[in-house]
């Protein structure tokens, strides 16, 4: 039998620790799922561009048909290298929801604080090739640590590689919440 922490609990006890003192300056050992944590970071930064672009539009923070698009372009490119597609598509939907909860609270910080807003509205379409990229990046590194993250040791290893993309990226409190969540299902039961 299989005793598991659940990941939030483990990646919260984890970014407990860098309050510690001497934390930051710390060499923390590499964490083997860095990669994927490093790439939902990317993925995440993406975030804050394609809110931009649908802020005071009538392009919706939840698009369902451009969602499906993504499962389905990453399951087919899992199935073609090997990894398994299902799985992959849970792992996307985590990114994609941790990406619509970034949006939805700089929507709700531009709406409260109309001065913070964007003035400028980047390319959606070429945001959309930068995330696909990373996408593409993040499948491959997905079917690359399919023995880490299916190890017994894979939530504390995945939370470590948090804290050093904590470290290597400095995220704020809101775009470190949402890589907790789009990790949610990195980790195979």
């Amino acid at each position: 039998m299989r005793i598991s922490t659940p990941l939030s609990t483990t990646v919260i006890a984890a970014a407990a620790l860098l309050a510690l003192p001497g934390t930051a300056t710390a060499a923390p050992q590499t964490s083997p799922l860095n990669p994927v944590a490093s790439l939902a970071a990317d993925r995440l930064a993406t975030a804050d561009l394609v809110a931009a672009a649908k802020w005071g539009t009538d392009s919706p923070i939840d698009d369902p048909a451009r969602e499906q698009q993504v499962l389905d372009t990453v399951a087919a490119q899992a199935q073609r290298i090997g990894a398994d597609p299902d799985e992959i598509r849970r792992v996307f939907r985590d990114q994609i929801e941790a990406n619509k909860l970034v949006q939805r609270a700089l929507f709700a910080e531009w709406t409260a604080h109309p001065e913070q807003a964007p003035t400028t509205k980047p390319d959606l379409s070429v945001v959309r090739q930068t995330i696909n990229r990373i996408n593409t990046d993040l499948v491959q590194s997905l079917a690359d640590t399919t023995p880490e993250r299916s190890a017994r040791t894979c939530g504390p290893e995945l939370a470590v590689a948090v804290i050093e993309v904590h470290h290597e990226k400095h995220p704020d409190l809101l775009h470190t919440a949402a890589l907790t969540r789009s990790l949610v299902s990195v980790c195979r039961d």
